[in-house]
């Protein structure tokens, strides 16, 4: 029996293009915790960036996997916390420098930019983001503070170029124009398993919804992992059910189909 649930947000949900969650997710959200079953966020944002689902919903989540599981909390107790490697933040910052490549870098407070470039405006806009410019700052911020994630603002082919300046990290794409810079020990399931394990719970009875690239590794996890209808082919395979669109009442349809609704 199915007893915790982890959604991403963006693409699964929350829409791309209303920027809200559809009204069938609102009403199978409440369904589920009148159930009891546990419900969890897992996220590539960092805390400072979940405004958009307070705004969409006034539901507290079991737990918060974010930074794509290196920071996980539930209520107030820190379940899991893992950075980057601090030699990685000192070899990547010459080379972002030298190849001009836009970067968010990311702690638990802030997101600091280190230049504005179309891509970042675009992604901004598509995730209902404060303007860009207000994160420039200062990167010797970075290199005396914990870095949890980095968003680097390259296409797919750029990336082994990348990661070779970033010793101990890998990529958790889930955009074609950028992709999330994590521990190469991390990812969305480390975090799973960490919040499963504090609530006294199993992997057989966990289930994922997501669309993204950085999900697949989720999806492949849980025991039900179902991918969004808007979801990638590689997002897809990794799943053991293909839903609805987001804006197509995908959640309350996989929800449905397996009975859990």
């Amino acid at each position: 029996m199915i007893k915790a649930i982890f959604f991403d947000i963006d693409g699964t949900l929350v829409s791309f293009s209303t920027h809200q969650i559809p009204e069938s997710a609102r009403q199978a959200l409440f369904a589920l915790r009148q159930k009891g079953i546990r419900l969890f966020i897992a996220t590539g944002r960092a805390p400072c960036n979940l405004s958009i689902l307070k705004k969409c919903i006034e539901l507290d989540f079991d737990g918060y996997v974010m930074m794509n599981g290196q920071y996980c909390l539930a209520g107030n107790t820190v379940i899991r916390e893992a950075h980057l490697p601090d030699e990685a933040i000192r070899q990547v910052i010459p080379y972002l420098e030298r190849e001009n490549i836009a970067c968010n870098f990311v702690d638990l407070n802030t997101v600091l930019l280190n230049l504005v470039n179309d891509d970042v405006r675009r992604l901004a806009a598509l995730l209902k983001l404060p303007g860009p410019e207000s994160r420039l700052g200062d990167l010797g911020y970075v290199l005396t503070h914990p870095i949890y994630q980095l968003s680097a603002y390259i296409p797919e082919e750029r990336e082994e170029a990348l990661l070779a300046h970033l010793p101990g990290c890998k990529s958790a794409r889930w955009h074609e124009s950028f992709t999330d810079i994590i521990p190469a020990e991390g990812g969305k399931p480390r975090g799973m398993d960490a919040m499963l394990a504090h609530f006294g719970l199993t992997l057989e009875e966990s289930m994922a919804f997501g669309d993204g690239g950085n999900d697949l590794d989720m999806l492949a996890h849980a025991f039900i992992g179902v991918a969004m209808g808007n979801a990638g082919d590689k997002t897809k395979a990794a799943a053991d059910y293909v839903t609805d669109d987001v804006d197509h009442d995908g959640i309350l349809n996989a929800l449905t189909h397996f009975g859990i609704l």
